[in-house]
């Protein structure tokens, strides 16, 4: 176990983090990727349900 933790940290310590401004950069395009997707599929999901419900009303006639 503690030869498992010295390598660990040894590999922790080649790691070569992000800066804040990447970070936050990255954060902001994948909210903002979120929120187009989600409104693209709002925006199906809308349009096959006034499909289908127009789609039942004519055929109940």
């Amino acid at each position: 176990m503690v030869k498992f933790l010295k390598e660990s940290r040894e590999e922790l310590r080649k790691v070569v983090w992000p800066s804040k401004e990447e970070v936050v950069n990255s954060t902001l395009v994948v909210l903002s990727a979120v929120i187009l997707i989600s409104l693209f599929l709002f925006g199906v999901d809308r349009f096959f349900s006034v499909l289908f419900d127009t789609l039942v009303r004519l055929g109940s006639r």
